[in-house]
């Protein structure tokens, strides 16, 4: 739940520039998931186990 001002939530006071500036950060934030999660699957063949990347190539 989001924390209240008297009757109103918190959300509705923000002006429009923050309101802009938070989604920029969201957007911003859930690309960088979306990059690390298709670095994760790139290359990877079709039901196969996921490769172990941290075990050291011999």
């Amino acid at each position: 739940m989001t924390k209240k001002i008297g009757n109103k939530h918190i959300a509705q006071h923000r002006g429009k520039q923050e309101r802009q500036e938070i989604r920029r950060a969201n957007i911003a934030r859930e690309a960088v998931k979306q990059a690390a999660a298709r670095a994760k699957y790139r290359n990877q063949v079709k039901n196969q186990p996921p490769m172990n990347l941290s075990a050291a190539a011999v």
